[in-house]
């Protein structure tokens, strides 16, 4: 299995799954930073993470971020439904 090397040189498993790529920028950009970094450099790091792909890992890491992303759009929206429903119920009962 390929990996990519962050800009700092921490190496990331291609594997296809999404998550660890997320783990490493997290702790690579964020924490290290101690929270402090800019829009700037975790685009910075993701471009580069990106370039250092072939055009099927890219794809497939599209594909999976797609997803992801979804799935949470999906959560969110059930998410605010429910609220909407339990402040309904909440009036009713008052």
């Amino acid at each position: 299995m390929r990996s990519v090397t962050m800009r700092d040189g921490r190496e990331v498993l291609l594997d296809g799954d999404l998550l660890p790529v997320l783990e490493a920028l997290y702790q690579e950009v964020s924490v290290r930073s101690e929270f402090r970094n800019t829009y700037e450099t975790m685009m910075g790091e993701i471009r580069h993470l990106v370039e250092s792909m072939d055009d099927d890992e890219r794809c497939a890491y599209l594909i999976e971020s797609l997803f992801l992303n979804i799935v949470r759009y999906e959560n969110e929206r059930l998410a605010a439904f429910l609220r909407k429903v339990e402040a309904r119920d909440a009036e009713d009962r008052a």
